[in-house]
């Protein structure tokens, strides 16, 4: 990481010196730091000419397309222009360039409904993100964009069923988490295009921060070589959108996104490993790290399909939000980074403590375990769905009293959980089901209302889904598989391997399958379904089927 950092060094610290550090470390102080550091413009400039889109001789659309966030009457749209991905400017000048949209009812685009142009502003490094209003409830769409005479892949988005419909038999999702490049090739997200699913869920780690070698890490490129500044760490926005474009520019990851709208939520290595809240992992102070969130931050809303009340505003990014599907289900899409308190007891697998037992302890933040707790209460819907990062029931590594647990999991913050289980008790939640990513494997949890007492109430399951490459291949049954599954006997499914989760949702029950890849290490890996299981609206609790 010094590399870069050392570079920027004198930059940051005249930030620091002009607006002093009391400034510097607020949300404002961040944003100024960013675009001093980075040549943003500075409020009220000029915006620069527009590009002459014909000028444009290689295919702009080399980054793919996305879908995601579907609402009732909308769609959210996104591409990225980039005629050079692996390039710092991604091939374009610092020009405006104008991006014609479409949307149709055909994938031929016979039945052209709506229509458009937006623009790609080189600040946001040529990205566009295009809401488009007044389309019919709970079907599907097909839209491209067009820029000059190139014309991008055809992509499939789709709308939300009305939020008080309660006709709506079910909902099919997959979960994915995890995919780090140089772990392996993205055979997962090649398998997952063609699952018919009504969205994927997104649970974080959608990149990491560190370097990736000429060979592409694990996936050993034989017949070509990456760029050697692919092989640092992550700590500019130049890194950042870089990284984004490697990662973006592989084509079973953009089949995935033209195939199905995503809903996304980041972890930690969209920025830095563990880091929680305005806290690093490495110590380095925090006007520095906060320049290093508000960079990861601005170029994960570059690159994903979000809406605008996402957009950030320096190192801060409203990511909690959240979506209904009918009354069959709503989604209450966290953000455990931002706002977390410190892991206790130096992070890592720890015996629990007082530091991390203190009741002041949280994963969320009061403010976002407010709205959550109060959108509980008011919500009339029959699946209450949790997208999240971490692992969210306890789990002890061994049965033998001196147990350790993970205290960057919820189990760091036992006092924060214990919040959000009673408060889905007191909004008479009995369909809680809580995703989560993060650990490279896949979970099955029944949620105890007391984890120390098997016979106590189940309040709902959690899907923790495995990582789509983190980890490489990974094995059937982990070294631990044994000492975790004796050890938490909620536990019902764990498997090592790479993959992701479908989860349909049914009107009185809800299906869960975990799906594996056969390997990540050379393309062509097999699919197969590792385990199914079943849970009840009135009677939660993981059934293998």
């Amino acid at each position: 990481m010094t590399c870069h950092m050392e570079t920027h060094m004198p930059e940051l610290r005249a930030a620091a010196r002009r607006m002093g550090r009391r400034q510097f470390l607020t949300v404002a102080g961040a944003a100024a730091a960013l675009a001093f550091t980075t040549h943003l413009p500075a409020a009220g400039a000029a915006s620069p000419a527009v590009l002459d889109a014909r000028k444009i001789a290689t295919n702009p659309f080399t980054l793919g397309i996305a879908s995601g966030d579907p609402l009732p009457d909308s769609v959210l749209l996104w591409t990225r222009l980039a005629p050079s991905p692996y390039e710092p400017d991604g091939g374009l000048p610092a020009q405006r360039v104008e991006v014609q949209w479409e949307v149709a009812y055909d994938e031929g685009f016979f039945a052209v409904i709506r229509s458009g142009t937006a623009t790609a502003h080189p600040e946001y490094a040529h990205s566009v993100h295009v809401e488009v209003p007044g389309l019919d409830q709970d079907r599907f769409y097909y839209y491209r964009f067009r820029v000059g005479t190139w014309i991008s892949p055809v992509g499939r988005a789709r709308t939300a069923p009305a939020r008080d419909a309660f006709w709506v038999s079910s909902l099919t999702f997959a979960a994915v988490a995890c995919a780090a490049y140089f772990d392996g090739y993205y055979t997962a997200y090649k398998h997952l295009a063609s699952e018919d699913v009504d969205m994927v869920v997104h649970l974080g780690d959608y990149i990491y921060e560190y370097g990736v070698d000429e060979a592409g890490g694990h996936r050993g490129y034989t017949d070509r070589r990456l760029p050697a500044h692919f092989n640092t760490e992550t700590v500019t926005l130049q890194d950042y959108r870089l990284r984004y474009a490697l990662y973006k520019n592989d084509p079973d990851l953009q089949a995935a996104h033209a195939a199905h709208p995503f809903v996304v939520t980041w972890d930690d290595h969209e920025t830095e490993n563990n880091y929680a809240g305005a806290i690093p992992e490495n110590g380095v102070p925090p006007e520095e790290f906060l320049l290093r969130r508000a960079a990861a931050y601005r170029a994960y809303w570059e690159n994903l399909p979000l809406r605008p009340p996402q957009q950030p505003v320096g190192a801060d990014m409203r990511l909690y939000r959240r979506l209904h599907f009918g009354r069959l289900a709503q989604f209450d899409v966290l953000d455990t980074r931002q706002y977390r308190s410190n892991q206790a007891n130096g992070d890592g697998w720890q015996a629990p403590s007082a530091e991390s037992q203190d009741p002041s302890r949280t994963m969320t933040g009061a403010e976002q375990e407010r709205w959550l707790l109060d959108g509980w209460k008011t919500s009339d819907a029959v699946w209450n769905v949790v997208p999240q990062q971490v692992t969210f029931a306890e789990r002890r590594s061994t049965t033998a009293a001196d147990y350790k647990l993970s205290m960057d999991a919820w189990d760091g913050y036992p006092a924060s959980r214990r919040r959000l289980l009673d408060g889905a008790t007191a909004a008479g939640l009995d369909n809680l089901m809580v995703l989560s990513g993060d650990a490279h494997v896949g979970y099955g949890f029944d949620l105890k209302a007391d984890f120390g007492n098997p016979a106590s109430r189940t309040v709902g399951t959690e899907i923790a889904t495995t990582s789509l490459t983190s980890g490489r291949d990974g094995a059937q049954k982990p070294g631990n598989w044994i000492a975790l599954t004796q050890a938490n006997p909620h536990l019902k499914f764990y498997d090592g391997r790479r993959g992701y989760t479908v989860v349909r949702l049914g009107q009185t029950s809800a299906d869960i399958a975990f799906k594996t890849v056969s390997t990540v290490l050379k393309p062509g890996g097999t699919l197969s379904t590792a385990a199914s299981f079943s849970t009840g609206t009135a009677a939660p609790g993981l059934h293998a089927v």
